[in-house]
């Protein structure tokens, strides 16, 4: 299927189709390398900035891979777009509740199995939260991936890589909004340094103790915003 201009309208959008139904129609092979961003743009008729965004949605989706220095590289084929719709009416202490599990247990067992490279790139993704800011989604977002990566479980990899997306929503919503707070990198700093020693408690409990603020704030935030609730009418005297 040849790519064609992109409509005016959700130029994203239009390219995420079209990129989708490349690689789920089979003109791009498991494992392939797509056209660079520049190629791509001039295929489509839109501007690098379109493709890239487009590029990051099929990478939290699962589908594509990118590879620093080697680009763009095809990670599926199955699109999991009809699940990923059902999950995003997962509401926000939905996502951060299975956050807390998924996430602790990364934690624990990427102390146990964790090797010099996971942790120059634990590393490598703390110090790039600390350089983009502590309401950085995508910088939180990869430093979790790079936990979960530790673990050497594929199975646990590829879930988390599915769920990745309505994280990433969730994620950005909230750091959007000031009455939440911000991604405490100093926390994520304890958790690095309990995975570099091999403590797996500890790298475990500190994986729960990133997200119990979040959740509290949520619930707190939830909580003001109920209307109130009107008074029972009072029953009336025969």
């Amino acid at each position: 299927m040849a790519l064609k201009a992109a409509g005016r309208t959700s130029l994203v959008d239009s390219v995420v189709g079209q990129l989708r139904a490349q690689l789920t129609n089979g003109e791009w092979a498991v494992g392939d390398r797509i056209p660079t961003e520049h190629e791509l743009a001039q295929l489509l008729g839109v501007g690098r900035n379109t493709v890239r965004e487009a590029v990051r949605v099929l990478v939290h989706a699962g589908l594509l891979e990118s590879r620093q220095g080697n680009g763009t590289f095809v990670r599926s084929t199955a699109d999991p777009a009809a699940v990923l719709n059902s999950v995003r009416h997962a509401g926000a202490r939905d996502v951060l509740e299975l956050r807390a599990a998924l996430e602790a247990e990364a934690a624990r067992l990427a102390a146990v199995r964790r090797d010099t490279h996971d942790l120059l790139r634990l590393r490598a993704a703390l110090a790039t939260l600390r350089e983009e800011g502590d309401r950085d989604a995508d910088a939180d977002l990869a430093f979790h991936l790079a936990v979960v990566e530790a673990t050497h479980n594929a199975a646990f990899r590829e879930v988390y890589r599915f769920f990745s997306t309505q994280v990433h929503e969730v994620l950005s919503s909230s750091l959007d909004d000031t009455a939440m707070p911000p991604v405490d990198i100093d926390a994520h700093e304890a958790v690095v340094a309990a995975i570099e020693r091999g403590d797996a408690e500890a790298a475990q409990a500190g994986a729960r103790e990133l997200l119990r603020l979040p959740m509290a704030t949520h619930l707190l935030l939830s909580e003001t915003d109920d209307p109130p609730q009107a008074p029972a009418d009072e029953e009336v005297s025969r």
